[in-house]
């Protein structure tokens, strides 16, 4: 008998993992992944200080922005930073719940694994959960809307909770709900008309709503008014200045006289745009492209305030604060496409020129001014803002709010194990898995706080079986509260989300039962490297 051959199909280099270890691996990455994240969840959540290669310092519990600066690595650890992004810019809130639910998910299914039962029949359970979680939320919300004022300070103020924001969270949760309010255009609202300014010097609960734009240009000259009250603003999308040929052409002059009628003609070019300018009756020009020196001139001997270079978003922004209209061509330009603004004065903001286009008349476009004592405060001011305006936004746009504090989470768990019920056969022990891996969210923000988590379990389990459907945990005395009641408010978007990313995501990992990586020799393989035999979580572990 010959000895058979080897048959390689792989490249060489390349690791390949089977079955149940690749599943196992694939949860253990993702469970570290949930547990680095873990701590940070609830009011008394620690916060991470993350140092990159340059020496740079974050300092933050900010889900997403913890998973985004570790630069991790492991394929299966990655899908997860996937679920706190899907989370980010759906909501801009509840990233760590997401990924600390998905973490549990898995857990609880390699715990049915090793009782023999299939990963399919797991994944099948945790869909029909999912969705029944959906129905579950929908359920027991509350209704709210753009007139519910006080719930919505409430919804900011619990988003700001656990932050660096915290102690200013009364004052900012003021500002983000006047800020919403202020832009919304028939119960719809668009985070992009609220521009978030940063600056550094006094403190957090300096921080103020500019009912208009600050705008990160100077005046142009020198000459020109550092303030401007009643302001007519002009918008203009082309340049005040001489264009260049799109040929490349040669003028020759052979005299002085040649010479003098050309810069002549030029400088009488440029005085016609600016008349134009001063004949609409603006006494403030911001401009998207370049302005002329020439012009500059002309401007600042009319009184009139100028900036150039402006940024496309920002030109936006002013137009919808001023009511101004966006003109790409200066010969159209008259008094009805000027916008009106109070006051267009020249500030500075830390060591930045900057202008400020306040008092507008109902704006629809506004700017939050964050203050702190360092950059790193102010940093984890604008995150707590995002999170705060994304929260107060998502719960206009659904309608719906729940209380938090672990609350919406036991009552849904309550309600998916007498849903269990229902059901025979297998799928029922992933669905009973599935409302156990939900209560992590309670039992973590007990530990984080420093309390038993089975007694506090225990005490909420009881009373919401006894119909108290906001029975929550209050993390700063230990005890079982209303968490409507002490004004614990979350929007319902951020619930149904992360069940949803959460449940997605494992089943997409549980679904995995042969992983093959290669040794990244050629090119298109580079980015498919797993580090340490996939056992490695870069800088993780």
């Amino acid at each position: 008998m010959t000895n058979q051959q080897p048959i390689y199909i792989l490249p060489e280099g390349a690791t390949r993992q089977l079955g149940r270890d690749a599943q196992r691996n694939n949860i253990m990455a993702a469970k570290i992944v949930a547990e680095t994240v873990r701590s940070t969840l609830g009011p008394k959540g620690m916060d991470k200080m993350l140092v990159d290669s340059l020496g740079d310092i974050i300092i933050t519990n900010d889900g997403v922005t913890i998973l985004e600066e570790m630069q991790i690595e492991h394929p299966a650890a990655k899908m997860l930073v996937e679920v706190a992004k899907t989370q980010e810019k759906e909501i801009g809130d509840g990233t760590t719940t997401a990924v600390v639910i998905a973490g549990e998910l898995l857990k609880n299914a390699e715990r049915l694994m090793e009782q023999d039962i299939h990963p399919t029949v797991i994944v099948k359970g945790y869909a029909i959960a999912a969705e029944k979680a959906q129905a579950i939320l929908n359920n027991f919300s509350e209704d709210v809307s753009i007139k519910s004022i006080d719930i919505l300070k409430k919804i900011a103020a619990t988003a700001m909770t656990g932050k660096g924001a915290e102690k200013a969270k009364e004052h900012l949760a003021e500002l983000a709900v006047q800020a919403v309010v202020q832009v919304a255009e028939e119960n719809k609202v668009d985070l992009d008309n609220i521009k978030l300014e940063k600056k550094v010097g006094g403190g957090i609960e300096d921080s103020e709503l500019v009912k208009g734009i600050i705008v990160d240009k100077e005046k142009v000259n020198p000459n020109m008014p550092d303030k401007v009250t009643n302001a007519k603003i002009a918008l203009i999308d082309c340049a005040v200045e001489i264009k260049s040929t799109e040929t490349e052409a040669k003028i020759q002059i052979s005299s002085p006289e040649q010479m003098s009628a050309f810069l002549a003609q030029e400088e009488h070019m440029i005085k016609d745009m600016t008349e134009k300018i001063i004949n609409s009756g603006a006494n403030v020009v911001f401009c998207q492209k370049g302005i002329d020196d020439t012009a500059q001139h002309f401007l600042a001997k009319a009184g009139i305030y100028a900036a150039r270079r402006l940024k496309k978003s920002d030109m936006e922004k002013l137009a919808k604060a001023t009511g101004a209209r966006i003109v790409t061509n200066l010969a159209d330009l008259s008094a009805i496409d000027l916008g009106k603004a109070g006051l267009v004065e020249s500030t500075k903001v830390g060591d930045e020129e900057m202008t400020s286009v306040s008092e507008c008349k109902n704006p629809k476009a506004v700017t939050l001014l964050l203050k702190g004592g360092t950059q790193h405060v102010v940093d984890e001011v604008e995150r707590a803002m995002t999170d705060a305006l994304g929260d107060i936004a998502a719960a206009i746009k659904v309608g719906k709010v729940v209380a938090g504090a672990g609350a919406p989470e036991v009552e849904l768990a309550r309600n998916l194990r007498l849903f269990s019920n229902q059901l025979s056969g297998r799928e029922q022990l992933a669905v009973l898995a599935f409302a156990d891996a939900v209560e992590i969210i309670p039992r973590t923000l007990a530990e984080n706080a420093g309390f038993d988590p089975i007694d506090l379990l225990t005490d909420m389990k009881n009373k919401h079986d006894k119909g108290q459907k906001w029975a929550g945990i209050d993390s700063f005395t230990g005890k079982v509260v209303d968490a409507w009641k002490a004004g614990v408010i979350e929007p319902l978007k951020i619930k149904t989300q992360a069940i949803k990313s959460a449940s997605e995501v494992a089943e997409l990992i549980l679904r995995i039962d042969d992983v093959i990586a290669s040794s990244g020799s050629s090119k298109r393989n580079a980015g498919a490297e797993m580090p340490h035999g996939m056992g490695g979580m870069g800088g993780m572990m």
